[in-house]
């Protein structure tokens, strides 16, 4: 007898529980994951190359419809699909780009939003060439550090480069804005060239002295990629990630944001990358980080009405 595909720890894993498909068939859905499991581009602690299995794990304790507290019923009817992971080089960071550009592409033809499950944030970079024909392309970015650097370690494609690569790339990206901003180490260059091209750069004091403030930052009435960095909230939230930086947002602070985000504008991606489930024993990390997925993908679905155009 199989094992019943409710429970959470039984059945095959695909993201909520999606039937699997690949980038290129011939299948049609509201919502489709796709896996980058990339970790080259890391500075410090590798394991986000496990994430994209994890958080398919983890999805499985949060399959949709939701019925709430209230009797209300979130995502019935929208529908899933799985696209399984690129296949990806092990040592080849262009060719990564190349596949993963390719198989973004392929979503987007497929599916109302991709969900892009990372992976180190290099992959937003390719990702993020995938929508080179989004008129007045956004980005929110929630993250602890700014990702714009120019170089690091002589490489132009590391973690801390993929809005740098974005932006000149891409003349139709316009802004970026970076909600939790905090730490020691910042790269003065990379700080001075988002500010001179207009982004917007939201510092966590900013978040914890006025919350209400910082949502009336975010852009409204845009086409808006989503990146979640989880080394954006706080270490105590989400302790799997390789660098951690104290006092982060906390797992509310970061849903208000994300609501708000999608409340406001059309949504017409989301990543979520730098999930190392390796360095979290507890397995608190990818679980967290799955429901936060499926919390925006209701606020997505229920404030943009399956896609307004």
């Amino acid at each position: 007898m199989t094992q019943p595909a409710h429970l959470p720890y039984g059945g095959i894993p695909t993201f909520a529980r999606a039937p699997l498909v690949t980038p290129e068939g011939d299948w049609r859905a509201d919502v489709a994951a796709l896996g980058v499991p990339y970790d080259i581009a890391l500075g410090f602690r590798p394991g986000a190359r496990f994430a994209p299995r994890a958080l398919r794990e983890a999805s499985l304790r949060s399959v949709p419809p939701f019925t709430g507290l209230d009797g209300r019923t979130r995502l019935a009817g929208v529908t899933f699909a799985d696209a399984g992971d690129v296949v990806l080089p092990s040592l080849e960071p262009e060719l990564m780009q190349a596949r993963t550009t390719q198989a973004a592409r392929a979503l987007r033809e497929r599916c109302r939003l991709p969900v892009f499950l990372g992976g180190d944030h290099s992959v937003s970079y390719p990702l993020l060439r995938a929508y080179g024909d989004v008129p007045a392309l956004h980005v929110v970015q929630l993250d602890a550090h700014l990702d714009f650097t120019d170089t690091r370690n002589d490489t132009r494609w590391s973690n801390s480069s993929p809005f740098r690569r974005a932006v000149e790339a891409l003349p139709n990206l316009v802004h970026i804005t970076t909600v939790g901003l905090r730490g020691l180490r910042f790269d003065p260059e990379a700080v001075a060239a988002a500010r001179e091209r207009g982004h917007t750069l939201i510092p966590m004091t900013d978040v914890q002295a006025d919350l209400a403030s910082v949502l009336g930052q975010l852009p409204e009435g845009q086409n808006v990629y989503i990146s979640v960095d989880v080394d954006g909230l706080d270490p105590s939230v989400i302790p799997g990630t390789s660098s951690p930086e104290p006092d982060g947002l906390t797992y509310a602070q970061a849903m208000a944001v994300l609501a708000a985000t999608a409340r406001r504008n059309r949504a017409v991606g989301l990543d979520l990358v730098e999930l190392a489930p390796n360095l979290d024993p507890t397995g608190r990390s990818e679980l967290l980080m799955a429901r936060l997925i499926m919390e925006t993908l209701c606020e997505v679905f229920e404030y943009d009405g399956f896609g307004h155009e």
